[in-house]
Formats: C-alpha cells, structure tokens, sequence
C-alpha cells in the first residue's frame, strides 16, 4: 500500500517531513501508515537532516496572576503550573494537554527531560499534599499523548538533577529523601524500554544539584550535603554511559555558595554556560569569561536553556515577577527579545528543549 496513493513512497516521505510538528497527532490519527512512518527513528533523522526540524522548548510555568503582582496565580496551597511550549524561531506559545489526573495542576519541582520527539516528566511534589512523587509520564510529539511510565524506584526524591542524553537515556541524581538526607544515588531511564536502571553512588551528596549532558557525559554540578542545607558546594562530578562510572570530583567547578540552577551545557570550546550576578559566564578550561550582560527585564533568571547556538534566558527584574525571555546569540554576544503574552507570563520553574 502507497503511502499517499499516485505518489512513489520515497516522495511522500519527502511531503510527512515537511508537516509542522503541530500537525503529527492529526497526521497520526488519520492514517496507520503514517502513524508508523512517523514512529520511525529515520523520520526524525530524515526530518532534521533535510532541514525541517523544529525547536520547542517545554516549560513547568505557573498560571499568571490577574492581579499581575506576582508571576504566578495563587491558590491556598500555592502556584498552578502547567506545560506550556515556545517555539523560538517562531515565538509561538501554546500549551500541552495535562497526563491523566492531573487537570489541577502539575507536580511542584518536577523535572522535564527531552528524548528524541518525545517529553519525559519526572517526580515533583504534589500540589497539595506536598508529598514527593515517583511518577513518570512521557509525552509523544508525534502521536500528541500521553503515556504512563515506570514509576522511578528507591525511596521517593525531590530536588534532584536530571538530564538526558537527548535521544533514549535519562539520568536521574541527588536530591533528598522524605527525612531531608541529602542522596548520592543516581539513577538512570530508559525511555524506549521504560526500565529504569541504578547507576553507582556519586562520591558526594548532592541536593538541588544540576545535570547536564556534555561531550557523551552526565556532569552534576554544585548541590549541598545533609549537613550543609543550602550551602551550596562548587565542585561536579561526571558519570560516562561508555564506561558506566563516575570520574574523579572536580573542585571548585563554582565559586563557594553558587546555586548552579542555571548551569547549562556549553557550544563548541565552552563546557557550560551560567547566569551569575548580571552576566552569562562561559566554562572554558578552568575558567569562567564573561560573555554578556543579562538584560535588566530578566535581572533575576528563572530558567535558562541552550538551542543551536543560542541561550534562552526567561526571567523577570525581580523575585515573583512577570516572566521575560530573551535569546542570546552566543559568537556575537547579541541579544533579542522574544514576546511572551501575558497568559504565558508566569514563573518558569523547569524547562526542556527538543528538536522534533
């Protein structure tokens, strides 16, 4: 069967990589064949090496407030956050259906991973009760649903790091338990086979730590020790898939009491990129340069990403306010803003980047 009848198949591939990601869950819905075209691992690499892919970044962001004195809407146990989507290039804004029982907001802290075309949401604290969650839902771009994955094992976390090798792997580390102990543990997921696997303690704890992938690697950066609560370190340590270990710590990764929310992985000699009094450093070798100054409108960042040569910096002049964003070229040092509606206005507590 031709994919679209009177149409060699080799020229209807060339038509499904053209359709706007926006347009998959329909495309899907309409016909099997289609529907499997667009599963494949080749249509994804078809898609980007063709020149048609796209950049969305997926946001944990809080429903505004009217009354527009803080950046997100209030309730008697706090913030409701939702998925919401930006396409970069475009400005665009949209939001994304919430996963099954979860119509009255998403988990507090929850942790957003990407893995090829589809969004991985992990854990959190449930918005009323507080308690921590182990659960993982996974969100597919092409299909436009829903689907319930393993629930992440060992004793519940919150505030751990969490990155991915933006392909299949997830990796899951530090954080604390329900009696405040911060954890070396780590874990890692498989998004294709929905297994989880653990991986070997990190040499130290980390809580509210950040991960990043980098150059085949998993680093964890900064956090603080059950004894130390909130006095953030700055050394990192980095797990290697290939070898299936942590390297020796590096010290003095961040200066003393730097909390490393903002760390992001770096573009070409750069190894990261952070927002830090005022201005976006770069890692390069063992020191940091500056690159620019922060613009005034994002003064305090709430969350920061990187896409194709760009950093995305989404933040507000003060603590509460509403949420700004602006694209940093990273070689000229050039900034541009990006319009954010004011329904799309409230605090970014998480983030992910993918290119579908």
């Amino acid at each position: 069967m031709e994919l679209i009848p009177g149409l060699p198949d080799d020229v209807a591939r060339e038509c499904l990589i053209r359709i706007p990601y926006g347009g998959f869950s329909t495309v899907a819905a309409t016909c099997k064949a289609w529907k499997s075209e667009l599963e494949l691992p080749r249509f994804r690499s078809r898609r980007k090496s063709a020149g048609h892919s796209q950049t969305v970044v997926v946001m944990a962001q809080a429903v505004p407030d009217p009354s527009r004195k803080t950046g997100f809407s209030k309730l008697s146990h706090g913030p409701v956050y939702r998925l919401t989507t930006l396409e970069p290039l475009s400005g665009s804004w949209d939001e994304l259906p919430p996963p099954p029982g979860f119509s009255g907001g998403f988990p507090m802290f929850c942790q957003l991973a990407a893995a090829g075309s589809d969004l991985v949401l992990i854990g959190g604290l449930d918005p009323v009760s507080w308690e921590a969650s182990g659960s993982v839902y996974v969100y597919s771009f092409m299909t436009g649903a829903w689907r319930r994955g393993a629930d992440m094992p060992g004793a519940r976390r919150s505030f751990f790091g969490c990155a991915s090798d933006g392909d299949r792997l997830v990796v899951v580390a530090g954080g604390h338990d329900g009696e405040k102990n911060a954890l070396r543990s780590a874990l890692a997921y498989h998004v294709g086979r929905d297994q989880w696997l653990p991986l070997p303690d990190m040499a130290r704890e980390r809580d509210e730590c950040k991960a990043v992938f980098r150059r085949g690697k998993f680093r964890v950066v900064g956090g603080y020790g059950t004894e130390m609560q909130g006095n953030f370190e700055g050394s990192s340590e980095e797990f290697d898939p290939a070898a299936w270990r942590w390297g020796p710590v590096r010290e003095d990764l961040l200066a003393a009491g730097t909390c490393p929310t903002t760390c992001v992985d770096g573009e070409g000699d750069d190894d990261l990129y952070m927002c830090r009094d005022g201005e976006v450093l770069a890692l390069r070798g063992p020191a940091w340069r500056p690159v620019a100054k922060v613009p005034a409108d994002v003064d305090s960042p709430a969350h920061v990403t990187k896409w194709q040569g760009k950093l995305l910096v989404i933040g507000s002049p003060r603590s509460g306010g509403a949420q700004k964003v602006y694209a940093l070229d990273t070689s000229s040092a050039h900034w541009i803003s990006i319009e954010s509606p004011e329904e799309f206005s409230g605090h970014v507590q998480a983030g992910s980047c993918l290119e579908i």
